[in-house]
């Protein structure tokens, strides 16, 4: 039988998760700098320590269980993983621009997903020292910590973070919300709205599934959501891993962001 096939143990495969996860951080760390650097797709930044943390979570997570497929932003896409029934969804650093800006806020961020919805995550941000860990059906945490996205419906005083045009916009829907200063990594983004430190993110579109995926699972296991503008529930490891905009928020809010988005979806486009 496939490896991808047998039954798993969620539990313990998250601890083992975890444990490559923070070997991943120190390794990303410990390059010195002035990075190596180069530039793909036009406009977006690659480090030496991109690739090399990308290697090793290749090796501690396939080399686990070697019949799962495999999609991360800083490997050869290989279609083999369409006919996985699991697949981990890795991006070796989320916020490449802020980790080569020496900032904090870059994270590290790996799902492993089933038949297109992540079953377990991590996002791990190595300077603040901050491990989101997620189990479907089992919550999520911070540093063992249960995590909460906030509660109510109201936009009065929420904070909200996401691209700046899209802020704009929602500000001339409902002058009270309070915008938040950008987060570069996406997952990490995400990551707070999860744990409540943010009430609310937008995500630009062409986000793709590396981006998404283990943050999307924090967001429902700490009572929140992660949709596109209409609602819509994300799916992943599909022919092409590319998402439009997206909105999080708890339950309440989310609802209500919807309801105030609902005609104005163009403008967020």
């Amino acid at each position: 039988m496939p490896a991808s096939d047998m039954a798993i143990d969620r539990n313990q495969l998250s601890e083992h998760l975890v444990a490559a996860m923070r070997e991943a951080g120190r390794l990303a760390r410990s390059f010195a700098r002035p990075l190596k650097t180069w530039t793909k797709d036009k406009d977006s930044p690659v480090t030496e320590a991109d690739i090399a943390v990308d290697r090793l979570l290749h090796e501690r997570l396939t080399g686990e269980l070697p019949g799962f497929g495999w999609l991360s932003e800083e490997s050869e896409d290989n279609p083999a993983r369409l006919n996985a029934s699991r697949v981990w969804i890795v991006d070796p650093i989320d916020g490449t621009r802020a980790f080569i800006a020496d900032r904090a806020d870059w994270s590290i961020s790996a799902a492993l997903v089933e038949d297109g919805r992540p079953v377990i995550a991590a996002v791990f941000a190595p300077v603040d020292d901050e491990m989101f860990v997620a189990i479907s059906g089992a919550g999520a945490s911070c540093n063992g910590a249960p995590l909460s996205a906030s509660a109510g419906a109201s936009l009065d005083g929420a904070r909200i973070a996401g691209p700046r045009r899209h802020l704009d916009t929602l500000s001339t829907l409902d002058p009270r919300i309070v915008a938040e200063p950008r987060v570069h990594s996406l997952a990490l983004r995400l990551a707070r709205v999860a744990q409540g430190r943010l009430d609310a993110a937008f995500v630009s579109g062409a986000s793709r599934d590396w981006d998404l995926a283990a943050a999307d699972l924090l967001v429902h296991e700490a009572g929140g959501a992660l949709t596109t503008l209409s609602g819509t529930i994300l799916a992943y490891n599909r022919p092409e891993p590319v998402h439009g905009t997206l909105m999080a928020a708890g339950q309440s809010r989310h609802r209500a962001l919807t309801d105030l988005l609902r005609d104005r979806q163009a403008e967020f486009s």
